[in-house]
């Protein structure tokens, strides 16, 4: 899907084609570092907490824990809903949202249902960020509630 909107642009000007694969390519590599040092700062704040708490704990810690890497760590952000070119402000919030691109969606619950997933997917579509992490930090190995999603746009 990302390929053909490249071609696109580069139906334009060769010169574009490069610049976008080259801002395509920077932006994943970001997206992959980022997601690698959010799911070590998971895995330490499971290590030392375990399961059984609720979310805003987890967020709170995972939160500290990111910004002490130096990354800059939005909670609780605020997302409208757009209907038929109207902005409807009514109470959708993203848990951490990580450099502005990475949407983290926490979760304390027995197991991870599919709903979970087209939720964090509908978020990333709300807010136009690429890349979500699912985590679930109610379980007894970390690594077994953990689920990548990624928006087309």
């Amino acid at each position: 899907m990302g390929q053909r909107s490249i071609a696109i642009v580069g139906f334009e000007s060769e010169i574009g084609l490069v610049r976008m694969t080259v801002a395509a390519i920077k932006m994943a590599r970001n997206e992959n570092e980022l997601s690698k040092i959010i799911l070590d700062a998971a895995f330490r704040v499971h290590s030392a907490l375990g399961p059984g708490l609720l979310e805003s704990a987890y967020e709170a810690c995972l939160a500290y824990d990111l910004r002490s890497e130096g990354l800059n760590v939005l909670t609780q952000v605020p997302v409208p809903l757009i209907y038929r070119e109207i902005k409807l402000e009514i109470g959708y919030r993203l848990d951490p949202l990580v450099e502005d691109l990475v949407v983290v969606e926490l979760k304390s619950v027995d197991a991870l249902a599919p709903i979970h997933q087209a939720q964090l997917l509908s978020h990333l579509k709300l807010s136009g960020k690429r890349l979500g992490l699912l985590i679930n930090f109610n379980v007894l190995h970390l690594r077994d509630g953990i689920k990548h999603v990624v928006n087309g746009l």
